[in-house]
């Protein structure tokens, strides 16, 4: 009987996975996987995992064109809802949007015929955190392609809060993290950024997981923040990065999620690495390891790992 499992997993030529816990138990993982739509794949195990096909398609009704990534599912209210990015066919400008489904396996449904907002930029990587309170608030990127400081192209992370319903927002973004620490830089002076975020509450406070550098590169790595409340401000950890290239056999260790082991007794973080680490690029591939929290409250990795791991606990 197997004991162990190593990474990478099964889930291959894929970027940006997350992965759900659904009410049936099983878990779902969905990525950035077709240039037309988004992939999915099950589990029971968080380790071998069968692929669901397409559950989110591109149709002449969609508003996005092209460019669909970081696809993310929330079950909530009795409904599967699916935040993602595509490339709006209005202006060609990347924007973030809403669908639902009732089943996780899709199919996922445009709630709109347009981007879920508009702020006049662009935006990736949305993530939605429901606190204890039952306020909603959506995490993104405000994208390098479009966002320009002192000359130099920057992702920086901003938070807005969410309507109840999960599919608009209210009141007024919050800028929360830009590109500042040493190992953030690494990308150069043209091209910096701060992507990919993802939320844990843990004792009160908030963890704001997110990616720095080019996705395409060995440097792109993994952080993290803490702040007192979910709109900030947030202290970016001093130990930074957690996860990052460690041999020559991993690279790029970057655009992670966060799931409990069956039991729910474990962490495990997930997140892809480059295919070909000679050659990174947007081919990647899936990989988990076990997520920590110290006795003095910091976050750790035990990874990145490619050797035996004993199997998430049942």
């Amino acid at each position: 009987m197997e004991s162990t499992y190593q990474n990478p997993l099964s889930i291959t030529h894929i970027g940006d996975p997350f992965v759900l816990k659904a009410p049936d138990g099983k878990y779902y993982c969905y990525a950035t996987s077709a240039p037309d739509g988004f992939k999915a794949w099950c589990s029971i195990d968080l380790v071998h995992w069968e692929s669901l096909g397409y559950v989110y398609s591109l149709t002449e009704k969609s508003w996005g064109e092209r460019d669909f990534w970081a696809p993310e599912v929330i079950y909530y209210q009795g409904k599967y809802i699916m935040h993602y990015t595509a490339r709006w066919k209005e202006n060609h400008s990347l924007r973030l949007g809403v669908a639902i489904s009732e089943k996780p396996e899709g199919p996922f449904i445009d709630v709109f015929s347009h981007p879920m907002f508009d702020f006049g930029y662009a935006t990736i990587d949305g993530h939605v955190f429901i606190d204890d309170d039952k306020r909603a608030y959506l995490y993104y990127s405000k994208d390098c392609s479009e966002n320009i400081v002192d000359g130099r192209h920057e992702s920086h992370l901003y938070v807005v809060e969410l309507e109840s319903n999960l599919l608009s927002i209210r009141g007024e973004p919050v800028k929360i993290a830009q590109p500042e620490q040493e190992w953030e830089l690494r990308s150069g002076n043209e091209w910096r950024w701060n992507e990919g975020p993802f939320m844990i509450k843990r004792n009160g406070k908030y963890y704001l997981m997110y990616s720095a550098n080019f996705y395409a590169s060995r440097d792109y790595a993994i952080g993290y923040a803490i702040a007192n409340h979910p709109l900030g401000p947030f202290q970016k950890a001093a130990h930074n990065p957690i996860l990052y290239s460690t041999s020559p056999e991993i690279s790029g260790p970057g655009h992670n999620s966060v799931i409990s082991s069956p039991d729910g007794k474990e962490l495990f973080i997930v997140y892809h690495i480059h295919t070909n680490p000679d050659c990174p690029s947007d081919d990647r591939q899936i990989c988990i390891d076990r997520l920590l929290f110290q006795d003095d409250d910091t976050l750790h990795v035990l990874g990145p790992t490619n050797t035996p791991q004993p199997l998430p606990s049942r």
